[in-house]
């Protein structure tokens, strides 16, 4: 093996290790779930507030009649 094979070979050991050592991706993903998460309680809460308010404009219309 010559020098410049073994340099290419330290460098990418190099990176795996960098790789494997940075977070900032776990951290991501994290974040990611977090806000999935809070998408999906902001939808289910506009749609029971949608239900709610469609049956007060029935009752009020149903009343007016």
């Amino acid at each position: 093996m010559g020098r410049g094979t073994e340099a290419r070979t330290e460098r990418k050991l190099h990176t795996i290790e960098k790789f494997a050592r940075d977070e900032s991706g776990a951290a991501l993903i994290e974040y990611t779930v977090l806000l999935g998460m809070l998408v999906v309680a902001v939808v289910a809460t506009i749609g029971a507030v949608g239900t709610w308010v469609n049956g007060r404009w029935t009752t009020l219309n149903t009343s007016l009649k």
